[in-house]
């Protein structure tokens, strides 16, 4: 690895305090960058706009979707933004390039039926079933990135006013709520054998904090032998979250803090799920 790029990654790691995951992935975008570079002979110090189409053709010719090549051209871009600021480069050409249009994904999600077959199917009679259980609700009631929920701290949680103070991406904290559902089940998963003296609210069987990966398997163990057509992953529970909300008549503004959305038009995606809705409310009171 280039120097250049090393002291680019530490910089967002220490300086901007970027998740290690979304390090990992800059990462990979400018070793696949560099790779292209060297088998061009173009020397990354000196791209001219030539170098610069070459590499967009090469990227959709390895037809990537737009979502991939947005995100590596956007990496590329900070990396030479950096390089700019420490007088690397003289300027930085990729200012003048274009993110594709993304394509339009709707977010996956659960239904309230679907929600409780997952509830209903734990076995309670464990503490290790307590926290599964606790988990799922933590989801949904609140909401959080899988990272954020397993960094939750005992001494993040106000019992009294059943918040939980998260810290989101970019190190933007946020306040999150839970209901009585995950309250009942939050006290139950206190008196277990898990948690005992450690700082973090959730543990793995080893009682050590959790994996992001870890996680995913106990979700995936949770609904693998049920009737569930829906991929259910941490996110689907997040999705699920903001879907509910919205069909229930919440306010897209609300959904945005709630979820640690920067921007509105990220949570904007949710919106469609508000036309059964829409639909419904419409039949009832438009009679002819």
């Amino acid at each position: 690895m280039k120097k250049e790029v090393a002291s680019f990654l530490k910089y967002l790691e220490v300086e901007l305090n970027f998740s290690s995951n979304t390090v990992v992935s800059y990462r990979q975008d400018l070793t696949d960058f560099f790779s292209f570079l060297d088998k061009s002979n173009i020397d990354f110090l000196h791209l001219d706009k030539d170098d610069v189409r070459e590499y967009l053709k090469y990227l959709d010719e390895k037809r990537l979707k737009n979502s991939t090549i947005a995100r590596r051209i956007s990496a590329i871009r900070s990396f030479y933004n950096y390089l700019l600021s420490n007088g690397v480069v003289e300027n930085n050409i990729f200012n003048n390039v274009r993110n594709p249009k993304l394509e339009k994904k709707l977010p996956n999600y659960l239904s309230y039926e679907e929600l409780a077959i997952i509830l209903d199917n734990i076995d309670m009679s464990t503490d290790k079933g307590i926290r599964n259980r606790l988990i799922i609700e933590m989801f949904y009631a609140t909401g959080c990135r899988v990272s954020e929920l397993i960094n939750i701290k005992m001494n993040d949680i106000n019992t009294i006013n059943k918040s939980i103070r998260i810290m989101g991406k970019g190190s933007k904290e946020r306040v999150v709520y839970y209901g009585d559902y995950a309250e009942y089940y939050l006290n139950k998963y206190l008196s277990t054998g898990f948690n005992k003296n450690s700082e973090y609210l959730f543990l793995n069987d080893k009682l050590e904090k959790f994996s992001i990966q870890e996680v995913e398997g106990v979700i995936h163990k949770l609904i693998e032998h049920l009737a569930i057509k829906t991929h259910v992953t941490p996110h689907t529970l997040r999705h699920t979250f903001a879907t509910h909300l919205l069909n229930n008549g919440a306010d897209i503004k609300s959904v945005q803090e709630l979820l640690g959305h920067a921007s509105l038009n990220t949570t904007g995606i949710y919106t469609h799920v508000s036309n059964e809705r829409l639909k419904e409310v419409y039949l009832k009171t438009f009679r002819r």
